[in-house]
């Protein structure tokens, strides 16, 4: 599972993690977008192999009110979803 992620980091665009968000109802500015392009980029291998080490309270400052709501609810839902194949 961790090469397909790597394969899958390795090409993501920053048009991938704008696309995703739409389709989750999640209109990042484009400082925001340029944030998690280079968070994403800088850190999925240390979010992959421990999520709960992720304090996302540390960027709130980086996300308007609505949208880091959005992504909060959205990664501990997906993390918990996921983590098991990871």
């Amino acid at each position: 599972m961790y090469n397909l992620i790597k394969a899958y980091m390795g090409r993501m665009t920053i048009q991938d993690i704008n696309n995703f968000a739409l389709s989750k109802n999640i209109h990042l500015s484009p400082e925001e977008l340029n944030f998690v392009y280079d968070f994403i980029g800088k850190n999925w291998e240390q979010v992959i192999r421990n999520p709960k080490l992720l304090n996302l309270e540390r960027y709130r400052d980086r996300f308007s009110e609505e949208n880091f709501n959005k992504i909060k609810k959205l990664f501990l839902e997906y993390s918990s979803r996921y983590a098991s194949f990871i």
